[in-house]
């Protein structure tokens, strides 16, 4: 029951927080124009800030471990490959990048620590995780926008330079890269500099999830009920019964397997929207994705808890 209250204390103020922006609208404090600017500041801004945020602040040589960055990797990689492939029996072409990222993008930075942090008192491996996977999410969700932008109808050279130079150029990228540079460099973090980062980076879950309600469609939403049910299918329940009970079979125990649970079946990640939007799609399907698994992720986390606790690997 606790690890069910804490589920429901981490994810229902999300789904509140997209609401809210829906009645905003409704009542006209914030109109579709605004929310949309809203969108852009959150990719271009504190999106990135806080993605620095997490990883520049992370001591990683004190749980530095090789084998489980690399099996988070992987995972990624492959859960990556296998809705990329599912994508292609949708006959709306138009929905494939989105269906691809909204189904592999987890909330490990957002969600995760706190989640395991609730269990054990401390981030315990998750930082590694972010390692593993966070910058392969970003990286191929700028990649899949890209080469399945709506209107693009065939990949040249034109389009490998301009997917390569938005990699490059990529907010969301820098900030990674960044954070990762300066935790390598062991560079301090003055208390001055600290505090402003955590700031900027703040507002980035709530101003897109404001955003996010403030210009979701309900009735282009039930047009695209069947590609986001199955998004949301995979993403709290298909990856974790394929991939958790090899990572148990490998040997992973307690801090290990509940990052792993995180990094596989947490809800779809608000920024799959913002960049969605941003890089050209419709962000309907995405949006749709991030409130389902966003509204069901308390009950299937605690079940997945639940059974790993029966099984006594955590």
């Amino acid at each position: 029951m606790e690890n069910l209250i804490f589920s429901l204390n981490a994810t229902v103020p999300i789904f509140l927080m997209m609401v809210l922006g829906m009645v905003f609208r409704k009542i006209g404090w914030m109109d579709v124009e605004f929310a949309e600017k809203m969108n852009k500041f959150v990719f271009l801004v504190p999106l990135p800030v806080l993605l620095f945020s997490d990883l520049a602040t992370v001591d990683f040589e004190e749980v530095w471990n090789i084998r489980f960055v690399i099996f988070c990797f992987i995972v990624t990689f492959i859960s990556i490959a296998i809705v990329s492939g599912i994508s292609f029996l949708w006959k709306d072409r138009t929905i494939q990048g989105e269906f691809i990222q909204s189904s592999y993008r987890s909330s490990a930075a957002l969600l995760g620590i706190a989640f395991i942090q609730n269990v054990y008192g401390n981030a315990g491996m998750a930082p590694l995780m972010i390692i593993g996977s966070v910058p392969l999410y970003n990286v191929m969700a700028v990649v899949v926008l890209s080469f399945f932008q709506p209107e693009r109808k065939a990949l040249d050279k034109e389009v490998w330079k301009k997917t390569l130079k938005g990699i490059v150029t990529n907010p969301i990228i820098i900030g990674i890269v960044a954070g990762l540079i300066w935790s390598a460099l062991k560079i301090p973090m003055p208390q001055i500099l600290n505090k402003a980062v955590s700031s900027i980076g703040a507002v980035a879950t709530p101003m897109g999830l404001m955003a996010m309600g403030a210009t979701f469609d309900f009735q282009k939403a039930l047009g695209k009920v069947r590609p986001a049910v199955t998004a949301t299918f995979i993403k709290l329940v298909g990856f974790v019964a394929i991939f958790l009970p090899l990572a148990a079979y490998l040997g992973f125990r307690r801090e290990e397997l509940i990052a792993i649970l995180v990094m596989l079946g947490s809800a779809t990640t608000v920024s799959s929207f913002v960049m969605a939007k941003n890089m050209g799609h419709e962000g309907v399907l995405s949006s749709s994705v991030v409130m389902l698994t966003t509204l069901f992720s308390a009950f299937t986390l605690t079940g997945w808890l639940y059974l790993l606790k029966s099984l006594a690997l955590i």
